[in-house]
């Protein structure tokens, strides 16, 4: 079997979806369990975009052990040298080196001659080679370029020391047929190119990520880039689950697996999606909740007689529990810390006791406390910032009739300590809601999105609400649990507005090739 690296790009090309902005702590808590997953290189952001992003890979790089941290950089010594006072206690130091290579970067972003382009990139590579042992090359928007030109400058940045060339569908243009060609031209005019490895990098514009993906393995290449739930740039990422259990399934075809541990992959695509505020469709491959429904009859008559006849994905395959009651009103907190370990939250001392007592608190209330339920409690916790200046609701009370005006009334702490309290009416009790929170916080606020989810089912299920606002110019996500959809509304859109107070978020920061 041919070993396949996974390359996970979550935590820098999938922060990129629009309204997604993590927290150091929260990319840390990703980064985690990325690593229990089992990823080969994890990409933890673009050091050279901002001092946020820089702190990021410089602490996650400091505290992953068993995957190679890596960071973008574009073709300039500054990035570089950035990239590497971000990286260099890392395990495994390496860099991510990207510069555009198709006629239509050249001419309308970079004004640059392909000459002037290829000698930018091999300069690059030289320089970042003085202090990288890894050093990847991304021709972007590869599946646009000359293929002449591209087996030219590959064979140049090899020479200069890249040890893996990407070829990234940029704009998810190509099809499976020419993505797969287009390594074998390479691997046949490229003299050198049996001294690095190869790798695919598909966006899903056209839908067709996954399926580019596999049809690059076949022709070849050793190391997949994605996301998990396919999350990223526009219509987002190839999905790093679907790649990985296509290839556990189809053995037979491909000849190719990962070293993922499949078994991780339910908890992984939970915690993504509960702290980037993007829900997983349940339609989605492998991980939607629809993954292993069966609404047919004929289907259900042939799953009950034999599962293999309907369903060639195990529910177990990739960590999907029974949401049987696992955990009560009279579980002792050992019970629950080794719960929170099973589930891959190591909290602190204070944050168990803190998330034990809302545990027991969902206990009263809640007939069957399930798997998912502690998870939402223990994800919150874990994430959240230790003494920090923000707001924090202390009470909401809605006054709603069929006939009557909507009319909220709240009660929060403001970031300077102090208790304020103010009403207000809307069309509807959330908008009422949300029309108060707007006049409490200071700075102007728009509501951009908002979504309502349950955890689990049942009439006493939790609600996980997600919002996105624009809070002083800045475009943020905010979520919130809770029994009562209301309190989970108004948590959400605090926590949006806390996330610009908090972490002093800039406007994403879009870089220039110029720069």
């Amino acid at each position: 079997m041919r070993k396949i690296n996974i390359f996970d790009t979550t935590l820098r090309d999938g922060e990129q979806s629009a309204g997604v902005n993590l927290n150091a702590i929260e990319k840390l808590e990703i980064a985690k369990q990325l690593e229990r997953l089992g990823v080969d290189i994890m990409e933890a952001g673009f050091p050279a975009s901002s001092q946020g992003d820089f702190q990021a890979v410089k602490t996650i790089a400091s505290a992953i052990k068993n995957s190679s941290v890596t960071g973008l950089a574009r073709t300039n010594k500054k990035d570089i040298d950035i990239a590497w006072d971000a990286l260099k206690y890392s395990q495994e130091p390496r860099i991510h080196i990207f510069l555009a290579t198709s006629p239509i970067h050249m001419t309308y972003k970079l004004r640059k001659t392909p000459d002037e382009v290829l000698e930018a990139a091999v300069s690059a590579v030289k320089y970042a080679k003085q202090k990288f042992t890894h050093v990847q090359w991304s021709a972007e928007d590869a599946t646009r370029s000359d293929k002449w030109f591209l087996a030219r400058i590959l064979t140049e940045v090899i020479k200069a020391g890249a040890t893996v060339i990407n070829l990234p569908d940029t704009v998810g243009y190509t099809t499976p047929k020419e993505y797969g060609e287009l390594f074998t031209f390479l691997k046949e005019n490229v003299p050198n190119i049996s001294e690095v490895t190869l790798s695919a990098h598909c966006h899903d514009d056209l839908g067709m990520a996954t399926a580019n993906s596999l049809s690059a393995i076949e022709h070849g290449v050793g190391q997949i880039e994605g996301t998990i739930n396919g999350i990223g740039e526009r219509a987002g990422n190839a999905a790093l689950e679907e790649i990985a259990v296509a290839l556990h399934i189809r053995q037979d075809f491909y000849q190719a697996k990962t070293t993922l541990k499949l078994d991780e992959i339910k908890h992984t695509s939970q915690l993504i999606s509960k702290l980037t505020g993007m829900a997983v469709p349940a339609n989605k491959a492998v991980v939607g909740a629809n993954a292993f429904a069966h609404e047919s009859g004929i289907h259900q008559d042939g799953v009950l007689k034999e599962k293999t006849t309907y369903e060639i994905i195990t529910p177990e395959l990739i960590g999907v529990s029974s949401n049987r009651l696992v955990l009560g009103k009279h579980s002792g907190r050992h019970a629950f810390k080794q719960k929170a370990l099973e589930l891959g939250f190591d909290l602190s001392p204070e944050k168990l006791k803190e998330v034990f007592d809302a545990f027991k608190a969902l206990t009263d209330k809640k007939k069957e406390v399930t798997d998912d339920d502690i998870f939402a409690l223990l994800a919150d916790k874990q994430t959240e910032q230790e003494d920090a200046k923000k707001y924090e609701l202390q009470n909401v009370q809605v006054q709603y009739g069929t006939s009557n005006i909507p009319t909220a009334t709240v009660v929060v702490t403001n970031p300077e300590g102090r208790s304020i309290e103010d009403a207000a009416t809307g069309s509807g009790s959330v908008e009422a809601i949300y029309n108060t929170l707007g006049r409490m916080v200071e700075g102007p606020v728009t509501l951009v999105d908002y979504k309502l989810q349950s955890i689990g089912s049942g009439k006493d299920a939790l609600a996980d609400a997600f919002v996105k606002v624009v809070y002083k110019g800045v475009e943020s996500g905010g979520r919130g649990s809770a029994q009562d959809v209301l309190e989970a509304s108004a948590k959400a859109y605090l926590n949006a507005i806390n996330r610009v107070i908090v972490h002093g978020l800039q406007e994403k920061y879009e870089v220039s090739m110029k720069g």
